[in-house]
């Protein structure tokens, strides 16, 4: 009983500090425009303890659309030549830097922030993705390039913390080739 409890209690207060953070208050989101590199990925998602060792380094491609939105697409090169990729429309929200969206293959809702960003450098993604009252949180680490300094990674680590990601669950992925255009 006092396991549930202790855990009910922590997720109670991850939900709580994530629905208070914001997402950069000077959001310019034609600047996100373009090509990103998936370098950090922390989760508090079960799947993750499976799947990490397997993670590499991906690109996102974020394009602003005329009424806001922001079109999300994701590719990744996997060990056999293929390509995983996935697809997305984030809708804007009355908070410029802020989209939610619902994954049509995982089946739950999202709310994204965008919380520090500069935008020919790093980008900083916080989710609150909500499953059938379940919540679990996802912070991405985006670069422009392959790399980022040992600042910016820290930072994202600290960050990570911050909202409740254990040490072990938050990951550098190592480079990997990229897919062809779609």
């Amino acid at each position: 009983m006092t396991s549930l409890l202790t855990a009910l209690v922590a997720a109670l207060c991850v939900s709580t500090v994530s629905s208070e953070i914001m997402p950069q208050a000077d959001f310019n989101l034609q600047a996100m425009a373009g090509k990103w590199y998936l370098i950090g990925f922390a989760t508090n998602a079960q799947w993750f303890t499976n799947r990490r060792a397997s993670m590499k380094m991906g690109t996102a491609v974020f394009t602003p659309t005329a009424d806001g939105d922001l079109d999300m697409s994701y590719a990744s090169l996997t060990p056999d030549g293929s390509c995983w990729r996935m697809n997305g429309l984030a809708q804007k929200t009355e908070v410029p830097g802020k989209f939610t969206y619902t994954s049509e293959s995982w089946e739950n809702q999202n709310d994204m922030r965008m919380v520090d960003v500069k935008y020919d450098e790093y980008a900083l993604a916080h989710t609150i993705k909500t499953k059938e009252g379940d919540i679990t949180i996802v912070n991405k680490l985006y670069g422009r390039g392959f790399e980022l300094s040992a600042e910016l990674l820290e930072k994202f680590r600290q960050f990570s913390l911050e909202t409740g990601i254990l040490p072990e669950n938050i990951a550098f992925l190592p480079k990997n080739g990229e897919c062809p255009a779609a």
